[in-house]
């Protein structure tokens, strides 16, 4: 029969993502004069104790000097403490609770504030060893118990002697105190915690680094919540991805990797092997070779709208989800659009760069108001559509064109052709996708088309226009003038130079691919797009992928859930019926939907099976991936 594991849990920076003390001085010191210069040498205290290098006892005392607090303030702590657990406490909370007889807090801090935060993940009162605050009659705090060995030097070690637990003594903490009871031989294992803080001196001397709560009940085989730590998923993010999804996904407890540009296809070939999350914006190129070497990719993040830049097609065959934003910046390029109609109509460019050149250039010619003028959208998705509301509000009468059936909104009106469109409007507008039959929609011919004079406006994609039939129709003075935010080539990052044909051109606007760059669309992205992929990562959801079936789930409650990618063949969902069958697995929930080319089904089980139900599960023919999730 295998010993029964204890474990040992630092509270500060460990329980807590702080120091207790720390926090404390926030509260006692907000009104000194001196609250910023007494709150470092506090934190720098906190930092000598824990590294060894000033012994806890002495620690203890500078730092309560300086505090100077009382009990009122511990209440104010207690409030604060409980909002700042770490967040793999948090989401082992039901662990702690089903094995509160094997789990013991042992800190330096002190049990006034302790007790009160862990008892309610089930932690037991008479597990929490702890120092105790010494009061005076008013409640100011003037002393610390000095009999209490956890006051003293190696008192983790003298504690846990004490208390004589049988089995084997796993400790977990962030401080060279948590050591020092490896070292004193009390315990079979250290686990250095870096969830919050990382001591160089402290992990050097650890059997395990453990980046989260996940990851070491992963390692003892007693993780029965969460199908795999969330510390072991690598996340790489690319071209300065907003910083709130690096927030958010490091708060998932994901590993998480930036940089600043897009990658080449040689580097990302060379990074991505490992990654299991990719986040890229518009310049990175997600081609079938990077795929080759993506050995754990789960899901790309496209921190933008199009989709093009990535081969969905091979995705989906290795079954790796990708999902992107369709709606976040929609507003920032609709007002991009509407301000560049107006500064063409109005001839703002040219005013603007000759008066930078000295020039005072005051005329009406060529001039005009944008109201009563005829506006034509090519691509009435999202951006188009919305632009047509704006527009009309302006006071321009709006023309669409759409390959698929768009409902008009407002007093939009659907044209039959592209060429009616062309030759009908004064202002030009392109909102179609990144399709490679989109290439050239706009060429020499259609260039020819478009009413004399008339505007074109590109934010879509760079392909969609050929830049030479362009600046001919500009410099002939068949077409009045042009903005351009998207070209075919682009700089990968913002020292590279950037080179067009365009340059120089009359009445012409060069911007470089900031459509959607607005601090308001850079937050909606990074907000939206990360949590789409941690409900597929958590839950299976596939909802918002361009590339899988969508399927919206119900939350997992009670079973284990077995997600199921494979190629649309028939009989497949019979098979792996009839394998659950065949274990007698009893299905709580089952959930298909298929597209031409994969099918995805997911089905919720009965905690209790036999594990060879999932080797025969991932070996039924035309499986591309299978993942259970607990």
């Amino acid at each position: 029969m295998p010993k029964i594991k204890k474990f040992i849990i630092d509270f500060d920076s460990t329980f807590t993502r702080v120091e207790a003390l720390d926090i404390l001085g926030e509260i006692s010191l907000s009104n000194d004069p001196k609250r910023n210069e007494k709150l470092q040498a506090i934190k720098d205290i906190t930092d000598k104790g824990m590294d060894g290098s000033l012994t806890f006892r002495e620690s203890l005392e500078q730092r309560l000097q300086i505090l100077q607090a009382n009990k009122s303030q511990i209440m104010e702590l207690i409030v604060a403490l409980k909002l700042k657990v770490s967040k793999s406490f948090e989401r082992n909370r039901d662990w702690l609770k089903d094995n509160a007889e094997d789990v013991f807090i042992i800190s330096n801090g002190f049990k006034d504030f302790i007790i009160p935060i862990v008892t309610e993940y089930g932690i037991k009162e008479e597990n929490v060893f702890a120092n105790d605050f010494v009061y005076d009659q008013t409640g100011k705090i003037i002393d610390f118990n000095r009999e209490n060995p956890l006051s003293k030097n190696k008192g983790k070690s003298e504690t846990l002697r004490s208390i004589n637990l049988e089995g084997d003594i796993y400790v977990i903490g962030d401080g060279y105190t948590d050591y020092e009871i490896k070292a004193s031989g009390l315990a079979n294992k250290f686990y250095a915690f870096t969830e919050n803080v990382n001591r160089p001196q402290v992990t050097s001397q650890a059997d395990h680094i453990a980046p989260s709560f996940d990851e070491i009940l992963y390692i003892n085989k007693l993780n029965t919540k969460f199908s795999y730590p969330k510390s072991r998923i690598k996340v790489l993010l690319l071209e300065n991805v907003h910083p709130i999804a690096l927030e958010l996904l490091k708060e998932e407890g994901y590993q998480v990797e930036i940089a600043s540009g897009a990658l080449s296809e040689e580097e990302l070939c060379e990074k991505i092997r490992g990654i299991s999350i990719l986040g890229i914006r518009s310049k990175t190129n997600v081609t079938k070779k990077v795929l080759e070497h993506a050995n754990r990719l789960l899901a790309i993040g496209a921190f933008c709208i199009g989709t093009n830049q990535i081969d969905l097609e091979e995705c989906q065959k290795r079954g790796v989800a990708v999902f992107n934003a369709p709606f976040s910046n929609t507003r920032s390029v609709v007002e991009m659009a509407i301000a560049e109609i107006i500064f063409l109509m109005r001839r703002f460019q040219d005013k603007s760069v000759g008066m930078h050149q000295g020039k005072w250039d005051k005329s009406a010619t060529g001039s005009f108001e944008i109201r009563g003028k005829k506006l034509g959208i090519v691509g009435y998705g999202n951006i188009g559509a919305q632009l047509s509301v704006l527009a009309e509000n302006l006071g321009m009468n709006v023309f669409y064109y759409d390959v698929i059936e768009r409902l008009a909104l407002g007093n939009a009106t659907k044209l039959n052709s592209l060429e009616e469109l062309l030759a009908t409007c004064d202002v030009i507008s392109l909102h179609v996708d990144g399709r490679k039959e989109n290439k050239c929609l706009i060429d020499k011919d259609k260039i020819a088309k478009m009413k004399p004079g008339a505007l074109l406006v590109n934010l879509s994609r760079g392909h969609v226009v050929d830049i030479a039939a362009l600046r001919d129709g500009i410099l002939s003075g068949h077409i009045g003038g042009c903005a351009v935010d998207v070209f075919p080539e682009e700089p990968k990052n913002n020292k590279e130079p950037f080179t067009s044909e365009l340059i120089g051109l009359p009445n012409t606007i060069l911007t470089p691919h900031i459509g959607g760059s607005t601090l308001e669309a850079q937050e909606n992205i990074a907000r939206f797009v990360p949590g789409k992929i941690m409900e597929y990562v958590n839950t299976g959801n596939t909802y918002n992928s361009v590339n899988f079936p969508n399927i919206q789930l119900p939350f997992l409650k009670e079973a284990h859930r077995l997600i199921h990618l494979h190629q649309n063949e028939p009989g497949v969902l019979a098979k792996i019926n009839q394998v659950l069958a065949n274990y007698q697995i009893n299905i709580v929930g089952q959930y298909l939907k298929t597209n031409e080319k994969i099918g995805y089904v997911i089905t919720d089980i009965d905690k209790v099976y036999d594990a060879e139900a999932i080797e025969a599960l991932k070996n039924i023919p035309g499986t591309i991936r299978f993942r259970t999730l607990y």
